[in-house]
């Protein structure tokens, strides 16, 4: 629709942004964007090479053609406390054909921060900012950035459809808290692939009305692992369904393949899942389901009313740290329906024996080689 005409260049520094790390860049990146969005035909934010200190920020649109947000430089966040309790640092939002890629770098300098995340203990926690989020974003993609040292989730993707993610390589020291890799939630046709994640929570979350995500070719570890879940807690009607997690690799990451809802729970439903086609090296929970999940002291001695249906474990090899590497705990009230397990090969890499399988309230399937022998 817009021909072959090249696209507009929106200089970020031609609207007062300096690239010196110190001067805050904020309303010159805003000023780009809005003519940016304004413009009829394709556009481009361009920001060059050299770090510019940046704000809290949210894009937001409709806008007039596509647009593509190109980052050369490095982005680093503020450390100030009064700058940052927010839940957002980069924000989009009501975009329809956006890209977001360049080869740099988004740095959170979240370890000025980390000891502000106790929502665990403190009820009056702040919420701590998502280096980038992407809300109500259609067509678009993310590709080629470096996202290090978040204060919270690295990338949070809410309500957005046909999404493309590759190439990513996302950072973080094994013990920050709660720094998800990606995490998203209602939202559909989702693709992640080609990506390197080592953070300190999980690699990939995929919470309530994650729908037709598809997750291939992903690095993970240090970190929690690739899960669906926490569900079950909110969102009664968000399912989850149809999620497929392939040629996948997990390096020395607490769990590999999670699925994991609240007990006790909201009715919900998890169905149509596969994982398939994944190295396990040295990982402490390597397939785990979890229906007991309640990480808080006050929790109530009840069953998940999660059902999760419809499960495909296939072609899952390599080493746990822990004896039990097949561990799948489901829910009494609605016990894992149609759980089937082919070609699984998991070695305990310690000295007391053999590896063991654990199984409760499982309905399912084996066949192909078992290691640990199946338990259903």
């Amino acid at each position: 629709v817009y021909g072959d005409l090249p696209p507009k260049i929106f200089d970020v520094t031609k609207y007062g942004a300096v690239a010196n790390g110190k001067t805050d860049a904020s309303q010159a990146f805003l000023r780009a964007w809005r003519d940016a969005c304004r413009y009829y035909g394709r556009s481009r934010v361009w920001i060059p090479k050299g770090t510019y200190f940046v704000g809290s920020v949210t894009f937001e649109g409709p806008c007039n053609g596509p647009i593509a947000f190109l980052i050369k430089g490095t982005l680093k966040a503020p450390t100030n406390p009064q700058h940052f309790l927010t839940d957002t640092w980069i924000g989009f939002r009501y975009v329809d054909s956006l890209t977001v890629k360049g080869g740099g770098y988004l740095d959170g300098q979240g370890a000025s921060a980390w000891k502000f995340n106790n929502c665990h203990t403190n009820p009056q926690c702040r919420t701590l900012p998502a280096t980038l989020r992407f809300d109500f974003l259609t067509n678009s993609k993310l590709s080629h950035i470096r996202s290090i040292n978040s204060k919270n989730t690295h990338i949070n993707i809410f309500a957005c459809n046909f999404m493309e993610i590759s190439n990513m390589r996302i950072t973080a020291p094994s013990n920050s808290p709660n720094t998800d890799g990606i995490r998203i939630g209602s939202s559909n046709q989702i693709s992640i692939s080609d990506s390197v994640i080592q953070t300190g929570d999980d690699c990939i979350a995929m919470v309530s009305g994650s729908q037709n995500i598809n997750i291939t070719g992903v690095a993970c570890g240090p970190g929690h692992g690739i899960s669906v879940g926490s569900l079950g807690r909110n969102h009664e009607h968000e399912y989850v369904m149809n999620i497929n997690i392939r040629n996948c690799t997990f390096f020395a990451s607490d769990n590999g393949v999670r699925i994991k809802t609240w007990a006790p729970s909201l009715t919900s439903l998890a169905s149509n899942i596969t994982f398939q086609d994944i190295q396990m090296i040295n990982v402490r929970n390597p397939i785990i389901i979890d229906q007991q999940y309640c990480p808080y002291s006050t929790c109530l001695e009840a069953e998940s009313a999660v059902q999760i249906e419809n499960v495909l474990f296939k072609n899952i090899w390599g080493t746990s740290s822990t004896k039990v590497a097949l561990n799948m705990q489901c829910s009494g009230a609605l016990p894992c329906k149609n759980v089937n397990l082919i070609n699984i090969n998991l070695a305990y890499r310690g000295r007391r024996g053999h590896a063991l399988a654990l199984c409760s309230h499982v309905l399912g399937s084996t066949s192909g080689q078992q290691n640990p022998p199946g338990c259903l």
